[in-house]
């Protein structure tokens, strides 16, 4: 998972969880970058700060984001509905806080699309009319989402996975991460 805000990397942390917990401090780090450039007066010629901030996050979403997405559906979303399927009042939860959370993914990803095309011309120094409105709302809104993961449904999901679901969760991501080399035997 995310080691530094702007890397990704297989973590080595026993707990599974820790990978997704941890990649919320660089995407917390990035969000409020975001928050900061929606409150900052653009000005032509674009500010060094401006352009600088422009580039980070741009290679931070497309990077990072998309990619703690994807992770999070494919693997811990899953683990998590396979081991609630034994039924129970936090299996309920687990399912529904699942739905949710993806069609946040969704939501946020929608609003990065609309604001991307100003982002990226910043990055390259040139003017934009950025929304800084829909910014500040995207920043907010991922803000909320991650904070939501940390307190409830990580929790909820190390609950739900056990011992054995953490392993396998783990296993799941080492893979993932792993060039895996089969030889070809005639």
């Amino acid at each position: 998972m995310i080691n530094e805000p702007n890397s990704t990397g297989a973590g080595s942390n026993e707990d599974p969880l820790m990978d997704f917990s941890n990649c919320h401090v660089g995407i917390t780090k990035n969000f409020e970058r975001l928050r900061k450039l929606a409150e900052t007066e653009i000005e032509v010629p674009v500010q060094a700060e401006v352009k600088d901030a422009a580039k980070s996050l741009l290679a931070f979403f497309q990077d990072v984001v998309l990619e703690h997405h994807s992770e999070e559906e494919q693997e811990l979303f899953a683990e998590v509905t396979d081991s609630a399927r034994h039924g129970g009042d936090d299996a309920a939860k687990a399912l529904a806080m699942i739905d949710q959370l993806t069609k946040e993914h969704r939501s946020l990803e929608a609003q990065w699309k609309a604001i991307q095309a100003d982002i990226k011309l910043l990055s390259k120094g040139k003017p934009a009319t950025l929304d800084q409105d829909a910014a500040a709302k995207l920043a907010t809104e991922y803000l909320a989402h991650a904070n939501f993961e940390e307190q409830e449904f990580l929790p909820l999901s190390a609950k739900i996975l056990g011992e054995r679901g953490l392993s396998s969760l783990g296993l799941s991501l080492h893979m993932r991460h792993t060039d895996v080399s089969i030889p070809n035997y005639i």
